[in-house]
């Protein structure tokens, strides 16, 4: 089923008083930041079916298993003489546009837009091939305006972009307190400001804004600058996990290269592997790829609160999923969609077989 409003196709402005900027929230026809950039290849190393494989992720701590992958060569060194080539994204609408413009071909994501990619398409463009990351989003504020969590009602929270992962989740968070907010335009019980990840610190300084619903390390920034975190959204899950990035590829690219996406599939599982027993250089080398991209590294006050509360898996949490689609069909975001074969984790529960890891499974919604 499409979506019953289409999210990819809104563009949502915010204008933040008292700053001199004006906010579009991401949307389809948005583009990657310009900073393609292709890996050298191993000297006579034996190429895989594709001469590349061009790889798209967010310059976001919550996709580490990407920056930490290519930063240190463990995707590389699974695809031998198959050269990267990376493009990273502010949003995920533009991400999915990329992806069926055949500009990438495999991608970290959350799974808001993998959901909205994939029933816009009617099943057609991608399938989800692996789990990155749990974790990682918090519910921040200023402690002088918002005290506890009924406080929240009557101010202006911030979240990344309409109808983004995060957006859904505080919608349905605002639902839950029976609260009333137009999922649209945002206004209501609680003015939802849709507003860009890397402006929403400005604005939170600026008193713009009184919260903000966030990944990290957005969340970390705005505590840096006074904040406190009112709630983790991890507590809301059982087990305290929920799927914040997945990785998406092209059916077609799966279909006609499936030995390239496999030797991916392996190198994010030693990444994860390498991350989880080395968290020290894991955030390191994490840290390093964010100041390649942006130009600064982040302060230790800001990162290191928000890599502990990140969890990097290979499992995609796949009824998390399920869970994430009800909530935006319960705020007017979406039609219920048919998720099924979305998943195609046959790759993945080999790469996993053969390190001798659990297999993991797909709520129901894998491939026939």
């Amino acid at each position: 089923m499409s979506a019953a409003r289409p999210l990819t196709t809104l563009r949502t402005i915010a204008v933040i008083a008292a700053l001199p900027l004006l906010l579009t929230a991401c949307g389809y026809g948005s583009k990657s930041t310009d900073d393609a950039k292709k890996t050298a290849v191993p000297a006579g190393a034996k190429k895989l079916s594709a001469d590349e494989v061009r790889i798209g992720y967010f310059p976001n701590l919550t996709h580490a298993t990407a920056l930490v992958g290519v930063q240190e060569g463990l995707f590389q060194k699974e695809l031998g003489g198959t050269a990267i080539k990376t493009s990273t994204f502010n949003a995920g609408p533009s991400e999915i546009e990329a992806l069926n413009a055949g500009s990438i071909d495999i991608a970290w994501i959350g799974p808001s837009p993998a959901i909205n990619g994939y029933t816009r398409s009617n099943g057609k463009n991608l399938r989800i091939i692996g789990g990155s990351a749990s974790g990682g989003v918090k519910f921040v504020v200023n402690p002088k305006k918002i005290k506890s969590l009924s406080d929240v009602k009557g101010k202006k929270i911030a979240t990344p972009q309409l109808g983004n992962t995060q957006d859904v989740a505080f919608l349905n968070w605002i639902a839950d307190q029976g609260w009333k907010v137009d999922s649209q335009s945002g206004k209501g019980d609680v003015s939802v400001v849709r507003t860009d990840n890397k402006i929403t610190p400005v604005a939170y300084k600026s008193g713009s804004i009184d919260g903000a619903w966030v990944p990290e390390p957005t969340a970390s920034k705005l505590v840096a600058e006074g904040a406190k975190v009112l709630l983790d959204e991890s507590t809301l899950w059982p087990d305290k996990k929920f799927v914040i990035t997945n990785i998406i590829v092209s059916q077609k690219f799966l279909k006609e290269h499936p030995d390239v996406v496999e030797a991916v599939q392996r190198g994010s599982v030693k990444t994860n592997e390498w991350i989880n027993a080395n968290p020290e250089k894991g955030k390191a080398s994490a840290n390093a790829a964010l100041k390649e991209l942006s130009g600064k590294a982040l302060p230790a006050d800001v990162i290191d609160p928000a890599w502990k509360s990140i969890t990097f898996l290979d499992d995609p949490l796949a009824s998390t999923l399920n869970t994430e689609a009800e909530h935006a069909v319960k705020a007017g975001l979406l039609q219920k969609p048919d998720l099924k074969g979305i998943y195609d984790l046959t790759l993945l529960n080999k790469v996993l077989k053969a390190e001798g890891k659990n297999e993991v499974h797909d709520a129901g919604l894998g491939t026939p």
